[in-house]
């Protein structure tokens, strides 16, 4: 049974501490928040322990999930990393390059694993789109939400838009030499709606869009590559897959064919917890590792950097 604390029990953490207390290999040995009724309520909720201070759980756990917020993450990952406790730290891992490393760093000095909280590759549509994809030409990715309450110490591109840029860089092997991007702040001072054109080198481009103030949930990735155009949605968990089709007899013209591909539909953070306890337990790499994050992180700012660069606040605090 692996020892298991949750340090953030706010909308992200908590749903760690429901799946945490279902999973058989999993001991929950208490949760974590600054907020004390908030804390006390969940644990309460759980039948765990409430900390009021997380340094009172090293020594108690094998691993952890931090979902505090973002300012917090290098502070308390690399607390837990120092004492050889494995790490589950949300997205983004960190606000700067330097923290990202310095999470890394104590990683790698320890031997303890550090994961980040890329979810989507975890979700079985992404699992099953993975193998499909070759010599990808152009992506048209949209990721758009209702303003919520949430996230608010960072902007759209952190906060959303970074998930896709993770499932961009472990499709496209190749380096990032062009950035276009421009962004607005509409509810907040920070960026609420950006897009960014991205240009890698092998000449693929993507074009990503994030909202955090749309009418209505979407979450849609397509390919385009060679004879062949994948669609992806994240929420309703589904792959199609159109292709050209060449008649061997000359006399007919090509013609294009759709596929639904099966996908054995998943909670994607269940998977990625149980991923994550079967790593630190087995001693294998992470899916997502803190380099993978930090390649993210550097993804991110450099989109902020370039939203910057046309006058507009951006950044967090």
């Amino acid at each position: 049974m692996m020892r298991v604390a949750v340090v953030g029990v706010g909308r992200i953490g908590k749903e760690h501490v429901r799946i945490y207390t279902s999973l058989p290999e999993a001991t929950l040995v208490g949760v974590c928040d600054t907020d004390r009724a908030r804390g006390e309520q969940i644990a309460a909720q759980y039948a765990v322990r409430y900390y009021a201070d997380y340094h009172e759980l090293l020594g108690q756990v094998d691993a952890v999930s931090i979902a505090v917020p973002t300012e917090s993450h290098c502070e308390i990952a690399c607390e837990f990393l120092r004492h050889g406790v494995a790490v589950l730290v949300e997205k983004p891992m960190a606000r700067t390059l330097e923290e990202a490393e310095r999470m890394i760093r104590w990683a790698r000095e320890t031997g303890a694993l550090l994961q980040v909280g890329h979810l989507e590759r975890f979700n079985p549509a992404v699992r099953a789109l993975t193998p499909l994809v070759f010599e990808p030409k152009f992506f048209e990715v949209h990721r758009l939400g209702e303003f919520t309450e949430r996230s608010l110490d960072i902007d759209v591109v952190l906060d959303l838009m970074i998930h896709d840029l993770d499932i961009l860089l472990s499709l496209v092997e190749a380096d990032i030499q062009a950035i276009d991007a421009v962004g607005v702040p509409i509810l907040t001072d920070r960026v609420d709606i950006a897009n960014a054109r991205l240009e890698f080198a092998n000449g693929c481009v993507a074009n990503v869009t994030a909202s955090r103030i749309s009418r209505e949930r979407v979450r849609k990735l397509r390919v385009f590559q060679p004879n062949a155009y994948l669609s992806l949605d994240y929420t309703r968990q589904e792959l199609e897959v159109y292709r050209l089709v060449t008649p061997s007899d000359l006399g007919q013209r090509p013609r294009i064919v759709a596929e639904r591909v099966p996908v054995a539909k998943d909670e994607p953070l269940r998977a990625q917890l149980q991923s994550f306890l079967r790593c630190v337990r087995e001693g294998a790499p992470p899916l997502v590792s803190g380099e993978d994050g930090r390649k993210a992180l550097a993804l991110a700012l450099r989109i902020l950097a370039a939203i910057e660069a046309r006058g507009h606040r951006v950044g967090i605090s």
